[in-house]
This record gives C-alpha cells, sequence and structure tokens, in this order.
C-alpha cells in the first residue's frame, strides 16, 4: 500500500473488566502513485473486539481482532457528480480482517502515548501484490475514567 504516514481515528469501549468493543478508521495523508502514474489512497476501516489492561500507574497493553474493509481510492482528474454528490476518483473496495496491539505509555494519569502494530488481512486485494497490509505507528490519547 505504499508507506507512507496514516492519519486516523481509534475509540474504544470496556464493556466488562478488560473485554470490550473498538473501532478505527485510517487513511493515507498523502496521496500516493499506483504503478507509477496514478494517484492513489488507501483507507482501512474496522471494528472489532478488544482486550485492554492497564499494568501499574504508567503501563497498559491491548489487543484488537476485527473485521472491516480497505478501500483504495484511485483519482481520475475529472469530476463524476451525482444526484448528491461529486467525486473526482473511483474506489476499490476489499473485505479485510484486522488484528492489533499496542503497549501505551501513560506520563499523566489520563493521556497515553500508544506504539502500535496492525495487520490487515485483505480479500481479494487484486490492485497490489498481496493480500495483507502491515501498519505501524504512534498515537496519542486520553483515557476516560481509569482503574
Amino acid at each position: 500500500m505504499g508507506g507512507g504516514t496514516y492519519l486516523g481515528f481509534t475509540g474504544d469501549f470496556l464493556l466488562k473488566h478488560h473485554l470490550g468493543v473498538e473501532g478505527e478508521v485510517q487513511w493515507r495523508a498523502h496521496q500516493n502513485l499506483y504503478q507509477g502514474y496514478q494517484p492513489y489512497r488507501p483507507l482501512f476501516f474496522d471494528f472489532g473486539g478488544i482486550w485492554a489492561s492497564r499494568f501499574g500507574k504508567y503501563f497498559g497493553a491491548e489487543l484488537t481482532a476485527g473485521i472491516g474493509a480497505s478501500s483504495t481510492r484511485f483519482y481520475t482528474g475529472y469530476e463524476t457528480c451525482s444526484f448528491v454528490s461529486c467525486t473526482d476518483y473511483t474506489s476499490s473496495n476489499h473485505f479485510m480482517g484486522a488484528f492489533g496491539g499496542g503497549i501505551k505509555l501513560y506520563p499523566t494519569k489520563n493521556i497515553f502515548i500508544r506504539p502500535e502494530l496492525r495487520y490487515y488481512a485483505i480479500h481479494n486485494n487484486v490492485e497490489f501484490a498481496g493480500n495483507n497490509a502491515i501498519r505501524a505507528g504512534i498515537s496519542i490519547g486520553y483515557t476516560f475514567g481509569g482503574d
């Protein structure tokens, strides 16, 4: 999917003890070139389950697993309009499984820094060389409540 910087939003809600639900959306900050000539931008959407726990005052961990979709937007250079809106891209969408984890470092009671790794198993990803994508990153976040 070309590497680069991804921006996104993640949210989770613990339902019982350390188990809950989570969701995320991540998109590539800048367009890349597909086969050297066509601008594109991948997006990842997923939701699923989460196990999260805090270990002491400064550390926590989380593991996630879920399902979602990969949407690659190929920019055409011209607009196509419908009754509702106009776009300058076509999308190639694929079902995917999403798995990951992270370590939360708490410099304060509720603010965390999370190095994380996500693995996306993308079904029938014919536009690229394989059906797998890996995203490594660092998130900054806030925990409401807490242990």
